[in-house]
């Protein structure tokens, strides 16, 4: 066996010196902050990798088509910080005792909060994902890498669970 796949089976870099300069570079100028360029390059690394391995022949230009995939690896970590962003600004205003709307709406968002914070870590960032981040369950189950029937099954629960510690503390 040749090419990339027979160089990841002997323990050699699919990537040679000069193809991973090109991918720091177009990383680097694509935003990538210098602390996250390692797993950029490894990222790429593994995508050839797995190219390989699903029978699909080497690229004809190895380096062009590292560049281009971290190019989109760049385009990606953008699109994720951005989420995060948006998420984190959205848990924020969640987590303010004072709302304009009055008492009644800091109550229940406080519920919420803590009732948020009492599930289980896959619970919470399904509920997160969806209803703070208004992705839709295809979304999330490709961003998560899970099916969408175990993304709906954790929304249930959840939802089921939040439901119950509203109804405990009184809230509704």
């Amino acid at each position: 066996m040749t090419g990339p796949a027979a160089a990841g089976d002997t323990g050699v870099d699919p990537l040679d010196a000069a193809q991973e300069r090109r991918v720091r570079a177009v990383l680097a100028l694509g935003g990538v902050p210098q602390s996250d360029l390692p797993d950029g390059v490894q990222q790429v690394r593994l995508r050839l990798l797995e190219r390989a391995a699903s029978g699909r022949e080497a690229p004809r230009d190895v380096s062009a088509w590292a560049a281009v995939v971290a190019s989109n690896l760049a385009m990606d970590w953008h699109r994720a910080k951005r989420r995060q962003e948006r998420l984190g600004e959205r848990l924020a205003s969640l987590r303010r005792l004072e709302h304009p709307s009055g008492e009644d709406s800091s109550v229940l968002s406080l519920a919420v909060t803590r009732g948020l914070d009492e599930l289980p870590a896959a619970q919470r960032q399904v509920v997160v994902l969806r209803f703070y981040a208004d992705l839709p369950v295809r979304d999330i189950a490709g961003e998560l890498g899970i099916p969408e029937g175990t993304v709906k099954s954790r929304l249930h629960s959840a939802v089921r669970a939040l439901r119950a510690r509203l109804h405990e503390d009184e809230v509704v």
